[in-house]
């Protein structure tokens, strides 16, 4: 069975306490978009949980927990987001969670690029969240992003991150701040990234084979559908 939780208002509809109280049914939670702009609260018997970009479903210790392609990954944030739930007592593993290779990074100048234009555009602000998901998807279009299974193989990941940087940099110059350092950059992808590696697979051979199998499957959608551009989030709509 596959089924999808999305919300059709204005967000905030409570689409994580429903992934919790329905998970129980599905083998496999998928998150396929959006990055760590939005929460999900949940309250349980566990406690009270706010998940940005995890799965709702990684509090039961019963269902396989997917980040898909269409995710914005900020890894600084993810890596904080596992620790806090393991100092909860709950179980982030390969076992329970599963990145995309394919999924894109948020990287540390896509939140720079964020702040910046929010400030240029003063009192014409959308009113960002400022953690860089406009910029990101807007590079991830435009195929100067870097994805989780660059992670796989750092001296490739090393010219690649050294190319975006010299496009980045000449566009953050019309900002007047000064230039992003590659080795600043490639330091945060070890700390943040590294950890991160082992949950790192091809999601969509998993995904195949999960519906082969006739697994009950869940799409986990975040925010709404509502809003009117430009005053929206920069991410595919559910």
């Amino acid at each position: 069975m596959l089924s999808a939780i999305v919300g059709i208002n204005w967000g905030d509809e409570g689409k994580g306490r429903m992934v919790d109280l329905l998970s129980s049914g599905y083998d496999v939670i998928v998150r396929y978009q959006g990055g760590n702009n939005a929460g999900h609260t949940v309250v349980n018997d566990k406690g009270k949980f706010i998940l940005n970009l995890l799965p709702s479903g990684i509090l039961r210790d019963t269902t396989v927990n997917v980040m898909g392609n269409g995710m914005v990954i900020d890894l600084e944030h993810l890596c904080k987001e596992i620790r806090s739930l393991a100092d909860k007592g709950i179980k982030v593993a390969p076992s329970n969670l599963i990145i995309s290779d394919r999924a894109t990074i948020c990287m540390p100048f896509h939140r720079l690029q964020d702040v910046l234009e929010e400030k240029r555009l003063a009192d014409k602000k959308y009113g960002s969240t400022q953690r860089g998901i406009a910029p990101v998807y807007a590079d991830k279009y435009i195929k100067k992003g870097i994805r989780m299974g660059d992670l796989l193989n750092f001296e490739t990941l090393y010219d690649k991150v050294k190319d975006i940087l010299e496009w980045k940099n000449l566009m953050l110059s019309g900002y007047s701040c000064e230039e992003i350092e590659l080795g600043a950059m490639m330091e945060w992808l070890e700390t943040y990234g590294l950890p991160l590696v082992p949950f790192v697979q091809d999601v969509t051979e998993y995904m195949v084979k999960a519906v082969r199998e006739k697994k009950n499957i869940m799409f986990e959608a975040q925010l709404g559908a509502h809003k009117e551009h430009p005053f929206q989030a920069g991410m595919p709509r559910p």
